[in-house]
């Protein structure tokens, strides 16, 4: 259960920089649109023929933010309660609270274009906080002598396991 936890939260932290270089993407297609005379516009943006000026980005972004992480997520503080880590279901439900503010946030931003700031800087939190509940375990599962997680196979002396 510890490695599916560990793999868990640095899938959380990773699925947050796909969304960042997703949504790097969609803004420097948009820009580049707008460098070369175009415009972006509603009316653009619901036909989704602006292929080729990063439009995919804000649909990674919005699929992976709004579906993917949540539920990676959610699965973290569910495996948490299997880890005989101390900690480990108070850093995955840290991180599950992050990610649910994230969320709320983000679809938010339409109607107040400031809270931008905040989700940009929350996102970050959540790598934060993902990759810290990451390294605890695993840090956890190397000074505990006593993990089975990893046993030597039968007829095999323990000097030859360490070696």
């Amino acid at each position: 259960m510890r490695k599916l936890y560990i793999g868990l939260a640095w899938t959380v932290a990773g699925a947050v920089v796909v969304q960042a270089a997703a949504i790097a993407f969609a803004f420097g297609g948009m820009l580049n649109l707008v460098s070369e005379g175009g415009v972006v516009d509603k009316a653009l943006l619901e036909s989704f023929q602006a292929a080729g000026v990063g439009e995919i980005g804000f649909l990674i972004h919005g699929v992976v933010g709004g579906v993917l992480i949540p539920l990676i997520a959610l699965a973290l503080l569910v495996v948490s309660f299997f880890v005989r880590v101390r900690g480990t279901t108070t850093w995955a439900a840290i991180v599950f609270g992050l990610v649910a503010l994230q969320v709320t946030l983000g679809f938010s931003i339409t109607d107040m274009p400031y809270l931008g700031l905040i989700h940009g800087a929350n996102a970050l939190a959540v790598v934060a906080t993902a990759s810290f509940s990451a390294f605890r375990v695993r840090r956890a599962r190397e000074a505990d002598p006593a993990d089975t997680s990893v046993t030597p196979s039968e007829g095999a002396s323990s000097d030859a396991v360490s070696a």
